[in-house]
């Protein structure tokens, strides 16, 4: 029961870590893609 308790934790902590990070890499590409769109 705990084991599969602290299993489910570390999955939903690494969908998290995952979630940030797609976050992450979307502002950057976003944030570029903007600063092209921007500039002459």
């Amino acid at each position: 029961m705990g084991k599969g308790l602290t299993n489910c934790s570390r999955v939903i902590r690494n969908a998290w870590h995952f979630h940030y990070a797609l976050v992450l890499v979307v502002k950057v590409v976003f944030g570029s893609v903007g600063i092209t769109l921007l500039t002459p």
